[in-house]
């Protein structure tokens, strides 16, 4: 009787960790893909190398990623590898940035060379822009559930987590703009 029960246990732990909607990034799987298409200049030897180790390589990185890496991603909200992986973003003025994701934030760098840090203060749980070595808060949590943004004509203002809260943001940075109308 023991075995079965504990049979069944399995089953529906197993079950139940296949089942859990839990998608996840797939970082180490992705990182190996990546690896795996440019680990030389031909890709048919990419691809022969590919076939070989897909079973061994492939699958050990998709158990680990499914089991333990999206899980940890899951519970805390950020994944190990994820830390200085680079992405490319175009910007609104149609340029290239890279953007790196660091421990604590993140790192910009321009087409022009120059980097830009946006860090986050775990102790003040706030965001600050750190620029040709001259740090700004943007602004914080607050312990009521507010958020404290930071203008750039120096004047803070205390808003709601919501959609007003978000609308008065936008209010107080559109009037700090000049417009002029031409005919």
């Amino acid at each position: 009787m023991k075995k079965i029960n504990v049979s069944v246990a399995a089953v529906l732990l197993a079950g139940s960790v296949m089942c859990s909607s839990c998608i996840g990034s797939f970082s180490l799987l992705n990182k190996y893909a990546k690896w795996q298409k440019n680990m030389t200049n031909n890709k048919f030897v990419n691809g022969i190398v590919g076939l070989i180790l897909v079973l061994p390589v492939g699958g050990i990185c998709f158990t680990v990623d499914a089991f333990v890496l999206n899980t940890i991603e899951f519970w805390s909200g950020s994944n190990p590898l994820a830390q200085g992986t680079t992405t490319t973003v175009k910007g609104q003025d149609g340029r290239y940035y890279a953007v790196t994701m660091l421990k604590n934030g993140y790192e910009v760098k321009a087409p022009t060379g120059e980097v830009t840090l946006f860090l986050h203060d775990e102790a003040t749980d706030s965001w600050a822009m750190l620029q040709n070595g001259q740090t700004k808060e943007l602004f914080r949590f607050n312990a009521d559930g507010t958020i404290q943004a930071n203008l750039q004509d120096g004047k803070s203002l205390t808003l709601t987590r919501d959609e007003a809260g978000m609308n008065q943001l936008r209010e107080a940075v559109m009037n700090d703009q000049n417009f002029f109308a031409l005919r």
